[in-house]
């Protein structure tokens, strides 16, 4: 099982970014799938997880990022995207794409047991 996380880089306050998650391996159609961050000298902390249930995705945000970032999850193509508006300097960190052992909402990494690679983003003042 992999995952494969890919499209973070530089970018300007203000500005937006999509960062997006493969699955290969298996698929993860009916299991919640998150994506969590880490900035230097800090704890990995949750951004957003999306469940699929009855064929439809429901998203939860971090209250840091909500209004902002947006979660949504393609299960024909076993990915899942994170679009980033209004980025922050403080959204700066490296960004991991998981998926938890169940169905239900989860937001701590403990909950999650397969975990992406990570991808940089950095947002400049």
């Amino acid at each position: 099982v992999q995952l494969q996380a890919s499209g973070g880089g530089l970018v300007q306050a203000g500005g937006s970014l999509r960062i997006s998650c493969a699955a290969s391996g298996r698929t993860f159609t009916s299991y919640t799938m998150g994506w969590f961050r880490q900035a230097p000298g800090k704890e990995r902390e949750f951004v957003a997880a999306i469940t699929w249930t009855w064929n439809v995705g429901t998203a939860y945000y971090a209250d840091s990022v909500k209004g902002r970032f947006t979660f949504a999850r393609d299960n024909a193509k076993n990915t899942v995207n994170l679009q980033m508006n209004s980025l922050k300097p403080e959204d700066t960190a490296v960004y991991y794409c998981a998926v938890a052992r169940g169905t239900n909402f989860a937001r701590e990494s403990g909950e999650y047991n397969y975990w992406g690679q990570g991808t940089q983003v950095t947002v400049s003042s």
